[in-house]
């Protein structure tokens, strides 16, 4: 059993963005959709809770009212192992969302993500400081991180 799972409210759409999810990345499924009875406080028979895996990872999505809107202090990291990869989730989960800088998105539902290319943690701690800066300065102008020109920045020679 996972000891820590993220435990996601939502307004209505837990259900809807659980699907959404797990059709976005592999190994996922939905694992069990709870309802809401006569205490409520939702209306009897509708979502309450939906558990779900993503590429294998547990997470729980609750239909817990509009009191509560996702914010950036809370994100989901997608490591990815190439610019393919890059394209490809960070396609899929800023479809109908918000791009923002340096790898960051907002989905549908308001949720952060980071779309990141395991390079980039790599060459931001190169123990060549200057080249590090350079990674660094190449990526704060990225939206959608761009592998080749972080690689193109780590090597500049200037």
């Amino acid at each position: 059993m996972q000891k820590i799972t993220p435990f996601l409210w939502f307004d209505t759409q837990a259900e809807e963005a659980a699907k959404f999810y797990a059709s976005v990345f592999p190994n996922s499924k939905i694992l069990k959709t709870a309802r809401y009875g006569e205490a409520g406080p939702g209306p009897k028979g509708s979502v309450m809770t939906v558990e779900f895996e993503l590429d294998g990872q547990r997470m729980i999505a609750l239909n817990g009212g509009p009191q509560f809107k996702f914010t950036e202090a809370i994100s989901l990291s997608v490591d990815c192992k190439d610019q393919k990869e890059v394209d490809h989730y960070w396609t899929k989960l800023s479809q109908g969302g918000q791009e923002s800088m340096c790898g960051w998105l907002k989905d549908k539902y308001g949720l952060s993500w980071q779309v990141n290319p395991a390079i980039l943690g790599q060459l931001l701690a190169s123990p060549d400081a200057k080249k590090a800066k350079r990674v660094m300065e190449a990526m704060l102008k990225m939206k959608k991180i761009d592998i080749a020109a972080l690689k193109a920045a780590a090597e500049k020679t200037s």
